[in-house]
C-alpha cells in the first residue's frame, strides 16, 4: 500500500510562515494555530534565536521542557501542550523525527472541582441579564464548555427534539445534550433576532461566516446560509485573519467570563467560581439526582469514565450521610 504523500511547506517562506502554512493545510483551528506558534517562538527565544531548529534536536527540546517544569512551574497540561507544538514543528514542518524525549515532568495534580449548590447557581443567574444570562444558563443547563457555547451554530439547536448538538468538542468529538425546557423560549426568541441581524448583513453585501475550509470548498454558499451563523454573534463585523474577508464572528469569550465572575461576586459567593464551574455543577447535580454515571460521561463528552468519577468526590448527597466523629462524642 502506497504511503500518503506528506505536505511540504514553501521553502522560500520564513519559518513561522511555514508553520502557519502547514497548520492551515491540516485544518487546525485558528486558536490552535496561535497557541502552537506562540510555543514555537518561546522555544526559539529560549536559545536566543542563535540556532535554527534544524540544528537542534531531542537534547535541546528536553532541556527546554525541563526548564518549563522546574523554573517555569507550569502545569502538566501546559508542558504537554508545549511538547505537542514543538513535535509538530519538527515532524510536520521540518520533517525530522526527534525520537524519545524524556524531560523532567511537571507534577500532575488533580484537585476536586469547585461546585456550586443549586441555590448558588440560582443566585448567580439572578445576578445576570440579557445574552450573558442565556449563555450561562446553557453552560449549566447543558454542561457546555465555554467555547462550545460560544461556537454554537443555529443549525446545532434542534427546538423540535429539544436537543443541542455539540460539534467538534474537546478532542474533536461530537455529542448531543438535552436542551432545557426552561430556556427554550428565550433561546428561540434570541435566535430569531440573530436571523434578522443576518438578513441585514446580507442586504448590506456581507453575511458570510467562517466555516471549515473543506466544507467551504464542497459547499461554496454555505458560509452565507442562516444555519451556519453563530447563535451568539459579535455585535460588529470584523476581518477574518485568514481570508481577509469582513465577516461576523462569534462573541469574545472574555465578555461571558467577566459577567459570570461579576455575578458570583454580587451573589456573595466566596468560592473561586467561573464559567467552567457551571459545567462542573451540572455533572455533580446530575449524579446527585440519580443519573447513571455512564450517561453523565456521554453528556459531558468524557473519553474515560474515570474523568467523570471525580464528581463523585464532591457529591453532597454522599457527604451529607457522613457524620463527623466530633458530633458522636
Amino acid at each position: 500500500m502506497e504511503s500518503k504523500k506528506k505536505f511540504k511547506p514553501d521553502p522560500s517562506l520564513k519559518l513561522m510562515d511555514q508553520v502557519r502554512e502547514v497548520l492551515r493545510y491540516h485544518h487546525y483551528a485558528y486558536r490552535t494555530e496561535q497557541t502552537y506558534c506562540e510555543w514555537i517562538k518561546r522555544y526559539l527565544k529560549f536559545y536566543d534565536y542563535k540556532k535554527h531548529p534544524q540544528e537542534m534536536g531531542a537534547a535541546e527540546v528536553e532541556r527546554y521542557l525541563s526548564h518549563l517544569a522546574t523554573s517555569g512551574k507550569v502545569a502538566a497540561s501546559t508542558q504537554r501542550q508545549a511538547l505537542n507544538a514543538i513535535i509538530f514543528l519538527y515532524r510536520e514542518v521540518l520533517d525530522i523525527e526527534l525520537g524519545d524525549i524524556s524531560p523532567m515532568r511537571s507534577k500532575k495534580q488533580r484537585h476536586p472541582p469547585t461546585v456550586l449548590t443549586q441555590t448558588e447557581v440560582q443566585q448567580v443567574l439572578r445576578n445576570m441579564e440579557g445574552t450573558h444570562r442565556l449563555m450561562a444558563q446553557l453552560l449549566y443547563g447543558c454542561g457546555l464548555r465555554l467555547m462550545e457555547c460560544i461556537r454554537l451554530r443555529i443549525q446545532d439547536v434542534d427546538f423540535g427534539q429539544g436537543r443541542i448538538f455539540v460539534r467538534g468538542g474537546k478532542g474533536g468529538k461530537d455529542r448531543t445534550v438535552v436542551l432545557p425546557e426552561s430556556v427554550r423560549l428565550a433561546l428561540a426568541e434570541h435566535v430569531e433576532k440573530v436571523k434578522l441581524l443576518h438578513e441585514a448583513d446580507l442586504r448590506a453585501g456581507f453575511g458570510e461566516v467562517y466555516i471549515p475550509e473543506a466544507l467551504a470548498r464542497k459547499y461554496p454558499n454555505a458560509c452565507c446560509e442562516t444555519g451556519w451563523q453563530y447563535v451568539f454573534p459579535s455585535k460588529n463585523r470584523s476581518t477574518d485573519p485568514r481570508s481577509g474577508k469582513e465577516m461576523r464572528h462569534h462573541v469574545m469569550e472574555s465578555g461571558l467570563q467577566k459577567a459570570v465572575k461579576t455575578a458570583v461576586r454580587k451573589a456573595g459567593i466566596a468560592k473561586r467560581a467561573g464559567c467552567h464551574t457551571l459545567r462542573h455543577s451540572y455533572a455533580t447535580h446530575l449524579l446527585e439526582n440519580g443519573v447513571n454515571i455512564r450517561m453523565v460521561q456521554e453528556l459531558m463528552g468524557h473519553a474515560d469514565v474515570k474523568t467523570t468519577e471525580i464528581y463523585t468526590h464532591v457529591m453532597s448527597k454522599d457527604l451529607d450521610a457522613v457524620r463527623s466523629p466530633l458530633d458522636l462524642l
